[in-house]
Formats: structure tokens, sequence, C-alpha cells
């Protein structure tokens, strides 16, 4: 007899992926071979090449705190809004859609702002 296995709904594999982060497991995150990471800092093709970049600046990755303040989850895709604490003098408001494949994180699209807005683009 095979025994069951438990099949995560989106919201625990989201929230699997923040966990792994705040106890800097980075290397057991649910993600596909195949996954894709796009940000205001440009796109990262892979898993592995994902992975990699994490390790080589683990001091901007790791060490977070996380609140969730807001969640749509739906059968292969949900869209979280968080604020992600790094020490005493770091916040990030962010938000991000992932889209989900067979029990993992196949594609995210990150949303943040990254630095002070320019002069020009300022609200008269």
């Amino acid at each position: 007899m095979i025994p069951n296995k438990t099949i995560m709904t989106t919201e625990e594999i989201i929230r699997t992926w923040f966990e792994k982060w705040e106890k800097g497991k980075f290397r057991e995150l649910p993600l596909s071979e195949q996954f894709r990471h796009t940000s205001p800092f440009g796109t990262i093709e892979g898993k592995d090449a994902y992975l990699e970049l994490v390790e080589h600046n683990q001091d901007k990755f790791l060490g977070y705190e996380f609140q969730i303040e807001d969640g749509i989850y739906e059968e292969n895709r949900a869209c979280v809004r968080y604020i992600a604490r790094q020490g005493k003098d770091f916040k990030l408001e962010v938000s991000e859609w992932y889209y989900l494949e067979n029990g993992n994180i196949k594609k995210i699209i990150a949303h943040y702002h990254i630095g002070e807005i320019r002069q020009e683009r300022m609200l008269q």
C-alpha cells in the first residue's frame, strides 16, 4: 500500500516559503526546477541560478522577519503583500505574485521600491 501524500494548499506552500526564509533554510524552498524570479533587479532563470545567487549574497537575503499583511490564494497562484524586516534599520514593503505547479513555486513576480524617487518624478 502506498501511503497518502499530503497535498499542501497554495496558502500552505506560500507560508512554507516564508518560514524557510526566516529560518535561513533557502536550500529547502519549494521551487520547481524551472523557477523564475522577476523583481526590480531583473529576472533570474532556474532554481539552481536562484539558489546560487542567494548563496553568494546571504547577507542581503537572510536574517529577515516577515509580516504578512494580506494574501489572496487560488488553486495555483497567490498574491501576497508583506513587510520584510532585516535588523533594526531595514524595512521593505513588498507585493508578490506566486505561480505554482505540482506543489512547487514556478514563478514569482515581486514589486517593491528600491530607491529614492527622482526629483522630476516627485508629485507637486
